[in-house]
């Protein structure tokens, strides 16, 4: 990973014939901090959403139904990685949960008529703990 701290996290996949059974977040995980709150996000063909910054939380993603394309932005001014950016895919193919960390930019986008994401952060949502934008690094989101 070229932003510190986001980690792409191959999951297992329990096959089944009436149905496989994808493994999201156990709290053995180490990437795992604490429950706070999941919930899905439908996104629709070709739209993107985004950019949200998390103050406090990490987030933990998987690609519920779909394929989702991640781009990531980070502008910790302390960090290694300071301005890098990175793209991410998640879907069933290759079977991954995204960890970002407090203070890394991202939208999230699909080709596919529509997916859904899977979030689940540490503590409960609040508007006051996330910033949104429709412009980071030169990249506007509609």
């Amino acid at each position: 990973m070229r932003i510190i701290g986001v980690k792409k996290i191959q999951q297992k996949i329990f096959k089944n014939n009436k149905g496989d059974l994808l493994k999201f977040v156990s709290k053995k995980d180490n990437f795992f901090k604490s429950f706070g709150e999941i919930y899905f996000n439908e996104i629709t063909q070709n739209k993107k959403k985004g950019w949200i910054k998390h103050k406090k939380n990490q987030c933990i993603f998987t690609a519920v139904f779909g394929e989702i394309n991640f781009k990531l932005f980070d502008d910790r001014k302390k960090s290694k990685s300071y301005l890098s950016e990175e793209n991410m895919t998640l879907n069933k193919k290759k079977y991954n949960v995204l960890v970002v960390p407090p203070g890394i930019w991202f939208y999230f986008s699909t080709k596919k008529k529509k997916s859904v994401l899977a979030n689940l952060i540490n503590n409960p949502h609040s508007d006051k703990e996330s910033i949104k934008s429709n412009k980071i690094n030169n990249i506007y989101i509609k």
